[in-house]
């Protein structure tokens, strides 16, 4: 148990049992204890292998390669459909929990196996990503645009184009692109702004 952790596991006012309880199994399954991203991280040498987290309708345990388990269970989740490597385990109830412990340390050892293996999980490149017709037409109109957009990160670039793509409506996906266009064409990414006020 790392002290630095401990705080996560006493504010929680929802699933505090659960949660305790996957903590248990998880350092029984030996992986260290670590605090990233605000949330209870268990590593093997260095790399990240689980996560624990509660939500509102339920607490989960999140594998960061969960793609490449077998899920012999069917039961992992895969949160979105933009969400490449991670899969949940998702419990509701304490009981649950307990009646799941060999299970779920099947699925903690088989993750640790895909580390020490050095697996990783395949990525979609951006050129998979489809590109909303209406951010197409704007790049083709638009040479300075495509250019700047074309400059980007890869991983920005994947950003813009999922974000453009959320909403149902043209107009939306319009809108959204013309709000954004400045800040393509500074350079910056979808969430540069937000990481800077953090």
């Amino acid at each position: 148990m790392n002290p630095k952790v401990d705080f996560y596991f006493r504010k929680a006012q929802k699933w505090q049992e659960e949660i305790e309880q996957l903590r248990m199994i998880v350092l029984d399954c030996g992986l260290a204890e670590e605090l990233k991203w605000g949330v209870p991280c268990y590593t093997f040498q260095g790399a990240n292998v689980v996560l624990v987290h509660g939500f509102k309708e339920y607490c989960a345990l999140l594998f960061v390669k969960g793609a490449l388990l077998y899920d012999t269970n069917g039961i992992l989740i895969q949160q979105t459909e933009n969400v490449q490597a991670a899969r949940q385990i998702r419990f509701t109830g304490l009981q649950e929990i307990i009646e799941m412990e060999s299970i779920i340390k099947t699925y903690i050892y088989e993750a640790i196996e895909v580390e020490k293996a050095g697996l990783e999980v395949p990525l979609k490149t951006t050129e998979e990503f489809a590109i909303p017709e209406e951010f197409q037409h704007t790049l083709e109109t638009n040479p300075e645009l495509n250019a700047a957009f074309e400059a980007l990160t890869p991983g920005r670039q994947r950003a813009y184009l999922l974000f453009f793509s959320q909403p149902k409506q043209s107009k939306t996906r319009q809108s959204r692109i013309e709000k954004y266009t400045p800040h393509i064409l500074r350079g910056e990414g979808l969430n540069d702004k937000y990481m800077a006020m953090k």
